[in-house]
């Protein structure tokens, strides 16, 4: 027992100390997890020979992320990816496979162990590249969403390969291991498909998806239902667990990808009222054993092995990533994945992946790979892994800030057209006013200083023009000297200020409207000279925090009159507020003096809202109801 603790706080308190700083350095928390594991395993020696155990229940780290996928992907959304998955991920798969078997038939493999060898190198970490996307947020750009399709691909076929190596296997190595039986007490693992014929494999396996997929949609909801009514949150925790090792038990049962199936189990899951339960229950042990599985893998670097094959090892890490690159920079290019997309497309699946060891392992029992040859291509597997994370930070430090440039140093567009309003950022924002003025028939210019946002516009015939709001020349030629009104919509506080500060100091009669971040922010844009300022949260709130009253009980006449007491007493405090903030500069602007306003802003807002009111509503009455007949009369008079 003691000596299971040991490996454990071992373990745990390498990560707790390699992976924050790893993080400061900007290095990212894989790459943290895979120092450590070095640390621990080849230079101090702290772990040994059960790091090859551990990893193997690690590897669960790996099937929990998949079934949180599973999660995120509706049926539809699944079946919307079906061109990418095929068409990029099966490209993808072939062609890394046929260059990798070519390659290593050159080098003198045998054509068989040759495929082999292609079949586990066409792979790629799923659990590096998932987790790396998460962390940065690039799993909705685009080569995200490229990247994601190829992984997916990647671990179905997993599947196939699983049961198309044993027919590989080589007679040399099959007389050898039955020798080795012989000699030796062997055990082999549970299985419902061992020596069945092939049509009897094929149907278990079938039924095994049908059963997946009928118990995930007909019996998955009343057990949680069940459990919920307990009311106990660590049964509900339980029942998350049993569901995904239930369901990678069986897989692995019928000889079945154990990721694969608790992916499919989730995307049955994906529409379930119990998903986000399901995800915050799983979330933390997928996260601790994904971080034991990156710690493992750096751990099981055999540093002598790599010493006395060095350059061996090296050369073919590096041709791999090298040769994958390439195969994934064509598909890139192909399926028009363009520009920095395309980089980290290619860049984020270089590598060979975990189920490369699983491969190996398989591919060794079956006879078709040699002990020593595992060994090496193990190496080469773990070190390109290792090397994984310094793509990222290629990607990021050097590739992205280039196409960044290029896009801020192209020329702007030639503006051919003058209108009554000027906006200045067609984001979120800039759209929802830009279309409403357009469909009351009044005249806009649109521009934007993003080239890639310009031309989304366009796509969806939107009139924009690409260039930078804050130069005098460009302003010129979009004829602010005729312009009405100058709407501000640029996602950047500062430049948004100075803005408006040029625009008020040059056009000194031009009605200057801003979108304001923050009440901060509102105030700076009311000192340089904002006619109208709107906060980009004020509105929405306000009205969610009605919407919310009326679904708890509170008639909408009642609603309605609050809302309008909240703005009325926060429009009539905003010019207290405003002068109070500027009667101080620099930091002290919001020193006691500001918060005692504010503070007497939200007890204003509290006494007019408990205010008795003339008309008391019921509140069991939701429905809107009409006005008195003579209503209109004693308007008129």
């Amino acid at each position: 027992m003691t000596g299971y603790l040991l490996q454990a706080f071992i373990y745990l308190i390498a990560a707790v100390i390699a992976v924050p700083v790893a993080r400061r350095l900007g290095l990212g928390s894989v790459l943290g997890y895979l120092i450590a594991g070095v640390i621990i395993g080849p230079v101090i020696g702290l772990v040994g020979d059960e790091t090859i155990a551990i990893q193997h229940f690690a590897e669960f780290g790996v099937v929990m992320m998949l079934f949180l996928v599973g999660l995120e992907l509706e049926p539809k959304m699944l079946w919307g990816m079906r061109h990418k998955l095929i068409g990029l991920g099966g490209l993808q798969v072939g062609l890394t496979t046929a260059a990798v078997t070519f390659i290593a038939m050159k080098l003198g493999q045998r054509w068989e162990v040759a495929l082999t060898i292609g079949l586990l190198f066409s792979l790629s970490s799923t659990a590096i590249v998932l987790q790396t996307f998460s962390e940065k947020g690039l799993a909705r750009t685009d080569g995200g969403k490229s990247a994601f399709s190829v992984l997916l691909l990647q671990d179905i076929a997993v599947i196939p390969m699983l049961a198309f190596i044993p027919l590989l296997a080589i007679p040399e190595l099959v007389a050898a291991g039955e020798a080795l039986a012989q000699s030796a007490e062997h055990h082999d693992e549970l299985s419902l498909v061992a020596g069945l014929a092939p049509w009897a494999y094929v149907a278990i396996i079938a039924s095994s998806i049908v059963a997946v997929i009928a118990a995930g949609h007909y019996l998955t909801r009343p057990l949680m239902r069940f459990v919920a009514a307990a009311g106990v949150r660590e049964l509900f925790t339980a029942t998350a667990l049993m569901l995904v090792i239930g369901v990678a038990a069986l897989m692995s049962l019928v000889g079945l990808s154990p990721a694969l199936g608790t992916f499919l189990a989730g995307v049955v899951l994906a529409n379930s009222e119990f998903r986000h339960e399901l995800e915050s229950n799983i979330g933390p042990f997928k996260g601790l054993l994904l971080g034991l599985f990156f710690i493992t893998v750096g751990a099981g670097i055999n540093f002598s092995v790599l010493a006395d094959q060095f350059i061996t090892i090296v050369s073919l890490t590096a041709g791999l990533m090298l040769l994958k690159g390439g195969v994934l920079f064509l598909l890139a290019q192909i399926f028009r994945i363009k520009k920095a997309n395309g980089w980290l497309f290619t860049l984020s699946l270089a590598q060979a992946g975990e189920f490369g060891f699983v491969l190996l392992s398989f591919g060794s029992q079956n006879h078709v790979l040699a002990a020593p040859l595992v060994e090496t291509l193990s190496l080469v597997v773990a070190l390109s892994m290792f090397l994984t994370p310094t793509l990222f930070i290629l990607y990021d430090k050097v590739i992205l800030p280039r196409y960044q440039q290029t896009s801020n140093d192209q020329e702007a567009d030639v503006i051919d057209d003058h209108g009554a309003v000027i906006i200045a950022g067609i984001g979120r924002f800039g759209q929802i006013v830009n279309r409403l003025l357009v469909n009351n028939n009044i005249p806009t210019v649109v521009v934007d200083h993003q080239a890639e946002q310009v031309e989304l516009m366009r796509q969806i015939n939107t009139k924009a023009y690409f260039g930078d709001a804050t130069q005098p020349e460009l302003l010129h030629t979009a004829g602010i000297e005729h312009a009405k009104a100058f709407v501000i919509a640029i996602d950047n506080r500062d430049e948004a200020v100075e803005l408006t500060a040029y625009l008020r100091h040059t056009y000194p009669k031009l009605t200057i409207l801003a979108r304001a971040f923050d009440r901060g922010h509102s105030y700076l844009l009311r000192q340089a000279g904002a006619n109208v300022i709107e906060s980009e949260t004020f509105h929405s709130a306000l009205e969610l925090g009605a919407a919310t009253m009326r679904e708890v009980g509170e008639h909408p006449f009642y609603v309605e009159q609050q809302k309008a007491t909240y703005m009325d007493v926060e429009r009539r405090s905003s010019d207290m507020m405003y002068q109070g903030w500027s009667e101080v500069d620099g930091d002290r602007r919001y020193d006691n003096n500001y918060r005692k306003l504010f503070m007497e802003l939200e007890d204003n807002i509290r006494k007019a809202m408990q205010a008795d009111r003339q008309h008391h509503l019921s509140k069991s009455d939701r429905a809107w109801t009409p006005p008195p007949k003579d209503y209109a009369d004693k308007l008129d008079n």
